[in-house]
């Protein structure tokens, strides 16, 4: 799996934490609610945004298991932690936040989840978090990390899993085109098998609930205005570039690109799904 441009991460934080669904949220926060001390492994990290986004709904003293394959993501996660909370002190690698009077602990782990798709870091945790993770990997991984999961008997909170459906506003004419070439292009490998791209938050759900789990889920749209221009037009780019990839990009990609470009009063809705989903009883 290729790494992931921490501006582009920075850039997208405001809107992944605008978009993530206050009800799945608090089906997390209630099933922690009065524990003590809450372990939790969050799988594919970037630079700590999940972190930045649960911590607050969850207890005084957490735990924190930041898990990415890249070196350079996880001292930015770190960075990116220590500046955020009122309070940080490096004690021997574990980072040691306070952040409106919660203790964090975070410690990071270089780990390559394309082989392990649940390492021991997760599986000894309360919970395992993961977010804009699932729509990268393939089923047969998928299929193996759930039953990874069941072993373990861990909850899972999964937000931010894009489910294909990108609309913009104004449109255009290869708008339709553009964003299914672009969601062929999610299904291919980005190391851990052909690409499950917008089924990816279904087949989860099924999955799941073939072990007799029980899942809250909602919609997590990103909704991108006047604020949030400067994501929209890196998104844009972003989407241009995949699409010229494909052997069967529509005609017409360089005149959408212009116009979204061009055109300063682009308004963007980017559809994703949040889930939770408790062990069964």
């Amino acid at each position: 799996m290729s790494g992931f441009d921490p501006a582009w991460l920075d850039l997208r934080e405001p809107a992944d934490h605008a978009a993530r669904s206050a009800e799945v949220l608090a089906a997390v926060a209630s099933d922690f609610a009065g524990s003590e001390e809450v372990v939790v492994a969050d799988l594919g990290c970037g630079s700590g945004s999940t972190l930045r986004a649960v911590a607050p709904h969850l207890g005084p003293r957490q735990r924190w298991r930041l898990i990415d394959h890249d070196p350079a993501l996880l001292a930015h996660a770190r960075a990116r932690l220590s500046a955020w909370a009122d309070a940080a002190t490096d004690d021997g690698g574990v980072l040691r936040l306070v952040r409106e009077g919660q203790e964090i602990a975070v410690e990071t782990f270089a780990l390559d989840l394309s082989t392990d798709p649940l390492p021991e870091a997760a599986r000894s945790a309360d919970l395992v978090t993961a977010s804009a993770l699932f729509d990268l990997v393939g089923e047969d991984w998928l299929r193996g990390f759930v039953d990874a999961l069941a072993a373990a008997r861990r909850p899972l909170y999964a937000a931010l899993s894009y489910d294909g459906a990108t609309r913009f506003t104004p449109a255009h004419p290869s708008d339709l085109a553009v964003v299914a070439a672009f969601n062929r292009h999610q299904q291919t490998d980005k190391g851990f098998g052909p690409g499950l791209g917008p089924a990816a938050a279904e087949t989860l759900t099924r999955l799941l609930q073939a072990q007799g789990r029980q899942t809250v889920a909602a919609a997590s749209p990103w909704r991108l205005g006047w604020a949030e221009t400067e994501l929209t037009s890196e998104l844009v780019a972003g989407m241009a570039r995949a699409v010229a990839e494909r052997p069967d990009a529509p005609a017409g990609l360089d005149g959408w690109l212009a116009f979204r470009t061009e055109f300063a009063g682009v308004r963007a809705e980017v559809g994703h799904l949040d889930l939770y989903a408790r062990p069964p009883r």
